[in-house]
């Protein structure tokens, strides 16, 4: 085993590297961007190198630093977690050329997998199904059309040489293929310096089933079953679970016999993970699935894989590294229970998933372990106090459950993520719990499509009870606060001797302003009136964040936090989050209504559609923005003329910043 190694990555999988080499008594050092100075990857490694500036391009991505960096630390081995340089052969090829040790497949099996159409031929050869499609070399707008129409509508644009859903678009009618191939191209480009794309068929009720495989130095290869990854939004994973819902054995047994002769076919060492689309449209079956593509790293979603073997697989990957041969057989592993994991992002659901950005400024997970196999396992590379930066992406922590049954690990996963606290950013959070309770994921009954069909039901929670506003009026006034002591002054807070204790606090909501009028009757005793509401209730502290309030004698426990100039109420596995309006702030009301077009988060403009005195009509795409490696095209508010465009290509802009005005509409 190695003596040291260095990680060349950030965040939670450079904390779970780092944790299982804690345990395996190897040293470890981490590599960190300017903004990732105080970072807690930085904080757990024994020794840690600053490889650059903040964005990823200027340090994570510059291989030459890093492998400086594990040379002047004496690392034996370099580990290149998922994202960034993990899938780059060229990085392999450096790493071996300075007599160091990479953690992962050989380089020609890298490159052979990193352009998804040269693996499918290959994946052809070896006799594994692969989607019908357009693999070749011809990349004209007019000769990808023709194939979509050849291959039949709807079909998926896929960059070739992609992954995560980057540089990714479904595409329904011949109309609407150039400008999605065209933003598929660019998304490519921005995030794999290679535009080419490929056509597939779209499966009608895709389900997203992956297989998990490891081979070693010695000729051994295993699988260590699937998971089913097909709850996503934007092509990018939100709920896996391992093994999948109504899986036959003999279709697992196929999947499974499939992935480990792709990994052989070319030479595989180490963890990789073999991509199938499954028709989901009835009961699986042997000559329903296809291969999609092979990620040569570990995958985000290892951890339920881990929880249903009892394995860890960064310890496999670090002794294969070494050149172990596996400690196991195909015959020797078992599925012991049922495992989800859900990805708590910063991302604003509402706005189409858009990654966020801010300060956490209170963060509680629910009690679990960390980085190991556990009933409840939380993995996180963030922690109070963090920024969630527009440079890397917004995960905030990965919420794993096992259990013996599908339906036990459900409930636990619904129940952990109703124990999460959050503030300070947009979360994800609120959704993953409807998803958790959603009928069809209950069922199993789930393809890559249930969260676009039913998008409105799982984003639209209803207006909550009215004791929840009411709450953060009488937190908005500060008359939660615990009091101790025995003195009876103390107790008396808010007693007046010539008439009742009433207050007036502002909440805003996206829906607008509230007013609420809060009478203290003693200690604890509130009588609350807002919008449509009249309640009365009793608060009580429990510590910290916690409190016990009574409504007509039902008794919920619920959180309360505040932060700067916002309250959060976490109640019944949802959380709402009200703001305070600030009394010496006279800005002045936005007059602009629907005549600008702002940027929704920080990020770069990749192209301008419109220029002063051009008519556009409402929907239009008007500026092309990208934010963490993915495209958002920001559309005209109404039918209009545009007065003027205030940014450029390439242009780096601000949350908020406003992009281009309309003319204003004629009274």
């Amino acid at each position: 085993m190695f003596k040291k190694i260095l990680i060349a990555n950030r965040g939670e999988i450079a904390c779970r590297v780092i944790a299982t080499a804690r345990r395996l008594g190897v040293r470890t050092v981490a590599v960190h961007s300017e903004a990732d100075r105080g970072a807690k990857h930085v904080a757990m490694a024994d020794e840690a190198v600053h490889v650059g500036p903040a964005a990823a391009s200027e340090s994570y991505l510059q291989g030459d630093r890093i492998v400086a960096a594990a040379l002047a630390t004496g690392a034996e081995a370099i580990h290149p977690g998922y994202g960034f340089l993990s899938e780059n052969p060229d990085f392999v090829d450096a790493v071996e050329r300075a007599g160091l040790v990479f953690v992962g497949p050989p380089a020609d099996a890298i490159r052979a997998m990193g352009l998804k159409d040269a693996a499918k031929t290959l994946m052809t050869e070896a006799g594994v199904q692969v989607v019908p499609g357009y693999h070749g070399d011809r990349q004209d707008t007019e000769s990808l059309a023709a194939e979509a129409e050849r291959i039949g509508y709807p079909v998926l644009i896929k960059a070739r040489a992609g992954g995560g859903g980057k540089g990714m678009r479904l595409v329904e009618t011949p109309g609407a293929f150039a400008d999605a191939l065209a933003s598929a191209q660019r998304e490519a480009a921005s995030s794999f310096g290679d535009p080419a794309c490929l056509i597939e068929k779209f499966v009608t009720h895709p389900r997203h089933i992956e297989i998990q495989v490891f081979a070693d130095g010695h000729g051994n290869a295993v699988h260590l079953f699937e998971r089913d990854c097909s709850l996503q939004r934007r092509h990018q994973k939100v709920i896996e679970e391992a093994p999948a819902p109504h899986m036959p054995e003999e279709v697992r047994a196929a999947m499974g016999e499939a992935a480990v002769n792709a990994a052989r076919a070319i030479g595989y060492r180490g963890a990789g993970t073999v991509e199938f689309i499954v028709d989901g449209s009835g009961p699986l079956r042997t000559d329903g699935f296809w291969f999609m593509e092979m990620n040569t790293r570990l995958q985000v979603e290892h951890p339920v894989t881990e929880a249903i073997t009892g394995l860890d697989l960064v310890e496999l990957q670090l002794r294969v590294a070494a050149g172990e041969p596996l400690p196991m057989r195909q015959a020797d592993l078992r599925i012991d229970g049922w495992a989800f994991e859900a990805r708590l992002y910063a991302e604003d659901v509402a706005k189409g998933f858009l990654p966020s950005t801010g300060t956490l400024e209170h963060l509680a997970m629910p009690d679990a372990a960390e980085f190991v196999r556990a009933p409840a396992r939380v993995d996180s590379g963030v922690r109070m106090g963090d920024e969630v930066s527009p440079f890397y992406d917004p995960m905030i922590a990965k919420v794993i459950l096992h259990a013996p049954t599908r339906d036990a690990a459900l409930n636990r996963l619904e129940t952990a993520l109703a124990e999460c606290r959050v503030t300070g950013t947009v979360t994800n959070l609120d959704f993953l719990g409807a998803l958790a309770r959603h009928e069809g994921v209950r069922s199993g009954a789930v393809d890559t499509g249930l969260i676009a069909r039913d998008i409105d039901a799982l984003t639209d929670p209803g207006a909550p009870q009215a004791h929840v506003p009411a709450v953060a009026a009488i937190a908005a006034l500060g008359l939660l606060t615990p009091r101790s002591g025995d003195d009876p002054w103390e107790v008396l807070a808010g007693w007046r001797h010539w008439a009742e204790d009433a207050h007036h606090a502002t909440l805003e909501t996206a829906e607008g302003t509230a007013e609420w009028r809060v009478t203290q009757r003693r200690s604890g005793l509130f009588e609350a009136e807002g919008p449509g509401a009249s309640v009365s209730l009793r608060v009580e502290p429990l510590g910290g964040t916690a409190f016990a309030v009574d409504v007509d004698g039902l008794r919920r426990r619920i959180d309360i936090v505040r932060d700067r100039a916002r309250i959060t109420v976490f109640a019944e596995g949802r959380s709402v989050s009200y703001g305070l309006p600030d009394p010496l702030n006279d800005a002045a009301v936005d007059q602009e209504g629907g005549d600008v077009v702002t940027a929704p988060m920080p990020g770069t403009v990749r192209m301008v559609n419109a220029q002063a005195g051009q008519s556009v009509e409402a929907g239009a795409t008007l500026i092309v923005l990208e934010a963490m490696k993915m495209e958002y095209a920001l559309p005209a508010p109404r039918d209009g003329v545009v007065a003027e465009t205030l940014v450029t290509e390439k242009e780096q802009v601000a949350d908020g910043t406003i992009l281009l005005r309309l003319e204003p509409e004629d009274d």
